[in-house]
């Protein structure tokens, strides 16, 4: 499959790549300064030709940063109005998936979860943006195509500053396993999925069964 994917450079865009590439897959991955995806017109005609996308541009603030006014503005952004734009342009250039993951954080805290489980009421305003690009995926999914959201647990390995899973946030994934989900999500059908270890409070049971996936670290 040709595959547009944003974000290439940052930590799942460097786990998907490689694995992406062995199974034979084109990818195009241009950085910022190959296209602004705030830029409708650009974004189309890199849409040109690709059977799928995956929207993996983030920009996700150090935490020491994480109490500045604005300091998430630019990550959201990326996952509202970015995703708003690509997908106009992969309907209009009829892209047949596309993947967008998210994160767990938007269920209840200290309760067991799954993908049937209502948000918060008192989603974190750093979060709401995550809510917006899956409501972008669902749009896409609604036109017929393949829409996908895949909801991941805390990543930890390379280049996340954690080289160890957090139990106690009740949903964990290493990035080489993020990365092999994000491959299994191109044939899974539309909808959403929670992508964690196991054994955590958030179950992956239905990507599991969907896919065949299953953590490796």
């Amino acid at each position: 499959m040709r595959l547009l994917v944003t974000g290439g450079t940052g930590v799942l865009g460097r786990a998907f790549r490689p694995l992406a590439e062995a199974e034979g897959h084109q990818v195009s991955a241009p950085g910022r300064a190959e296209l602004d995806l705030f830029d409708p017109a650009a974004v189309g005609v890199r849409m040109r030709g690709v059977d799928a996308v995956l929207h993996l541009a983030t920009r996700i603030r150090p935490l020491e940063a994480m109490g500045q006014p604005g300091a998430w503005r630019e990550n959201d952004r990326l996952r509202a109005e970015a995703s708003a734009i690509l997908v106009d342009a992969a309907l209009a250039a009829e892209v047949k998936a596309y993947i967008q993951p998210t994160v767990t954080f938007v269920y209840p805290d200290g309760q067991p979860a799954s993908e049937q489980t209502a948000i918060r009421e008192d989603v974190p305003v750093i979060m709401r943006s995550a809510l917006a690009a899956e409501e972008q995926a669902a749009r896409f999914a609604a036109a017929g195509r393949h829409g996908v959201v895949l909801r991941l647990g805390l990543l930890d390995g390379p280049g996340t500053g954690h080289d160890q899973p957090n139990p106690a946030l009740g949903a964990s994934l290493h990035t080489v396993d993020a990365g092999r989900a994000l491959l299994a999500a191109l044939t899974v059908p539309s909808g959403i999925y929670n992508v964690c270890r196991d054994g955590e409070r958030v179950s992956h049971r239905r990507f599991t069964e969907a896919t065949g996936w299953r953590p490796r670290h």
